[in-house]
């Protein structure tokens, strides 16, 4: 069974920047982080392949947060700039227990997920 474990939320302005780790034990090939903020639903922010050739991201954090991963340590991370108010949420890392060449965007396709982590970005 994998776990996974996410790190480095918090309260941050608007403008600033976070970075989020989740340290994964056991096998996993894409990974992924989702959001979601209270009354909505999860959302995808950010995927990756097994071997990191391919990223893929959300519309709304193109060009402002930056996935990557260390396969050496099994931790995939978040770089997060540029922070919005609207970025706040629960930050919830996720991964597939199976192959797949292309990043996974839709929840249904990630067999394992942490627990979260808060993101709050004050204006």
């Amino acid at each position: 069974q994998v776990q996974l474990v996410e790190s480095g939320g918090g309260l941050v302005q608007a403008g600033g920047s976070l970075r989020l780790s989740c340290a994964a034990s056991g096998r996993t090939y894409g990974m992924g982080w989702f959001r979601q903020a209270p009354g909505k639903e999860r959302e995808f922010v950010a995927g990756i392949t097994w071997r990191g050739r391919s990223t893929y991201y959300a519309d709304s954090v193109e060009g402002r947060f930056t996935i990557s991963r260390d396969n050496a340590k099994n931790t995939v991370y978040l770089q997060m700039n540029s922070l919005k108010p609207e970025d706040t949420a629960v930050y919830y890392c996720a991964a597939q227990g199976v192959l797949d060449w292309e990043v996974a965007t839709r929840v249904s396709e990630y067999n394992y997920w942490g627990r979260g982590t808060q993101v709050t970005v004050s204006s």
